[in-house]
């Protein structure tokens, strides 16, 4: 059996460790696990509810075209419903973006430490990923554009970015896209949009009616806290999202992943009382970080990415041996670890076995 050949050295991708498996691994009865972005304070108790009331469903097809959630969404984001699609995280649509539009030999332009899932896809359908450098953290739009060809179909701009959290600013978005030609797609992916603090950055949805070459992501497993049910989606045209509903699969989101987020929606209050939690864990990080003279990205997500002055591989090893997940493996960024924003007690037993595990490191043999 012969695979495709641009598949055949395709990384798999790596979520950040279980915490069931590093309890098993290591032999230990604690573990935080600070590495995948996860709302450390759940989910809304409306989308328990809701989840609780489709366990009676559970031998029934979802409906394929999500149509509760669609109405729901519609009217809280104040889009048409024949804006958005649906799918199993916002992995999905990413995927379903790649195999509407991209063929061998079209070009897709992306920063080179991002969402490591838009190279993969392209590199799934045989397109060309050009990646242009950071500047700092942050996006290089002019460097993005200068990149631009006859032969670019997608431009992938995540902001925030991750891994960086860094953001591209509203003035600094308009530009771009005014730059972009018209006959190029630019997918914003918005999935920490929730936890964004500075006035700065752009809101995305109003800036459709302008550019219709714009496709904005967002998900429900970050700040929604339904990581677990996998459901995102995509806003565009309704042209645009016409076209990436023919390569959707009939039954992409789950019944409960469906309900929950219809609940969710319905309770911004708690959405507003975890973006400020995470603020403040946000903030008492990047202090902990000034306090141990370590530089950082400033963030805007549930995340921060440090320099630890050393392997970042080594650091994470010593931090999971004293139950700490994190993310390390950055191929630009060797010497970075990312954390996620986790509980004040979370980010405090984080911060006090960096400092221990920098010590160890740096003292003489």
């Amino acid at each position: 059996m012969k695979p495709k050949s641009n598949i055949v050295n395709l990384p798999v991708y790596q979520p950040g460790k279980p915490i069931e498996e590093v309890k098993r691994e290591l032999g230990l009865d604690e573990v935080i696990k600070l590495a995948s972005n996860e709302n450390p304070y759940g989910c809304s108790p409306k989308a328990k509810e809701a989840i609780i009331t489709e366990l009676s469903n559970v031998s029934v097809y979802p409906d394929g075209g999500a149509a509760e959630l669609t109405t729901a969404l519609s009217e809280y984001l104040g889009v048409a419903k024949s804006s958005l699609i649906f799918g199993c995280g916002s992995d999905e649509v990413i995927a379903l973006i790649t195999r509407a539009f991209l063929v061998p030999g079209d070009e897709t332009i992306m920063a080179d430490q991002t969402f490591s899932v838009y190279k993969s896809n392209a590199d799934i359908e045989g397109a060309l990923s050009i990646e242009v450098p950071l500047k700092n953290g942050v996006h290089d739009l002019d460097g993005m554009l200068a990149a631009v060809t006859d032969k670019t179909k997608i431009i992938w701009v995540c902001n925030p970015n991750n891994p960086t959290g860094t953001i591209v600013a509203e003035r600094d978005l308009i530009s771009f896209m005014d730059a972009v030609p018209s006959s190029v797609m630019v997918v914003l992916d918005e999935a920490y949009y929730e936890f964004v603090t500075d006035e700065s950055y752009p809101q995305g949805v109003p800036l459709m009616e302008k550019y219709s070459n714009l496709v904005i992501l967002r998900t429900f497993s970050k700040i929604y806290g339904l990581a677990s049910l996998r459901i995102g989606y995509g806003i565009a045209q309704p042209e645009v999202i016409t076209l990436i509903n023919q390569v959707r699969e009939p039954f992409n989101t789950n019944r409960s992943a469906q309900a929950a987020a219809k609940a969710a929606i319905g309770d911004q209050g708690f959405i507003e009382e975890c973006c400020r939690l995470n603020a403040e864990g946000r903030d008492f990080l990047q202090k902990e970080f000034d306090r141990l003279g370590l530089s950082y990205f400033p963030s805007q997500g549930n995340f921060v990415m440090v320099d630890v002055k050393t392997s970042g591989k080594d650091v994470f090893d010593k931090l999971l041996r004293q139950g700490i997940i994190v993310r390390p493996g950055f191929a630009h960024y060797p010497t970075y670890i990312r954390v996620s924003v986790g509980t004040p007690e979370q980010n405090q037993a984080f911060a006090s076995v960096l400092e221990e595990v920098l010590r160890e490191i740096q003292a003489p043999a």
